[in-house]
């Protein structure tokens, strides 16, 4: 009898485990859904480039108003220098930040 409760209590552990997965992956596709809408194509001006990797196109792309190249072939994203460090920093700042750089924007 008592090897039955503690296989009960494993179920239900292991229950409650797939059961905060199973949220925490829901909470990861939104998020992603939500920094997928702010990615936004940019017409080229100039003539595209090629991707390092596998020689596709690149086009570009904003994102939290700054520019980056995706390969069209092989989904790779390229950013220039300083670009990763500066999504960083504004990622980062949150709301509070966020609004002050509103604030302090020049048009």
């Amino acid at each position: 009898m008592e090897s039955q409760k503690d296989r009960f209590g494993e179920t239900m552990r292991l229950v409650e485990r797939a059961k905060e997965d199973i949220y925490f992956a829901e909470r990861d596709r939104e998020v992603l859904e939500k920094l997928r809408a702010q990615l936004r194509k940019v017409e080229h001006t100039k003539a595209q480039s090629q991707c390092p990797k596998c020689d596709g196109k690149l086009e570009s792309y904003t994102f939290e108003g700054i520019a980056l190249d995706r390969c069209h072939e092989c989904g790779g994203v390229w950013l220039d220098k300083g670009e990763l460090e500066a999504i960083v920093r504004k990622i980062s700042r949150g709301p509070l930040g966020a609004w002050l750089d509103t604030l302090t924007a020049k048009s």
